[in-house]
């Protein structure tokens, strides 16, 4: 489990992120709720036979390219960011990279950046090839 303190950092580090982003982005935030847990529930690591370290992030809801009128009164949608998947994440990449990165903090603004637009982009409909190309996986 993580610590309060581990928890405020990460925080801190989402919100940098967030203020750099483009306005457009924010008005999708609006819409489309960042929920920050340390990790997924059970029923989620279950259904993606995963462990907890290994999610960074979880987009639940239809994405705009498959919604139809029919679709009204469903549930909104939702970016679920994982602070231990985004850690441990980040710290592989961290690790991997040469020369070795001096700023840990970052490493995990950048895992944070990209797995938000991530799962931002699957709300928009794209899936892991074009997330892959556009650097985003």
């Amino acid at each position: 489990m993580l610590t309060e303190a581990e928890r405020r950092r990460f925080d801190a580090a989402l919100e940098s992120v967030l203020k750099v982003l483009p306005r457009h982005l924010h008005a999708v935030i609006e819409e489309v709720p960042v929920i920050v847990e340390d990790q997924p529930a059970p029923d989620v690591l279950e259904s993606f036979e995963a462990e907890p370290d290994s999610i960074c992030g979880l987009h639940s809801g239809l994405p705009l390219t498959d919604r139809s009128v029919e679709d009204s009164g469903v549930l909104p949608d939702t970016v679920h960011l994982y602070r231990r998947g985004i850690l441990a994440a980040a710290a592989d990449r961290a690790a991997a990279a040469s020369p070795p990165c001096a700023d840990a903090w970052s490493v995990v603004r950048e895992e944070i950046r990209i797995t938000l637009l991530h799962e931002l982009g699957h709300h928009h409909g794209l899936d892991e090839d074009d997330l892959d190309r556009l650097g985003y996986a």
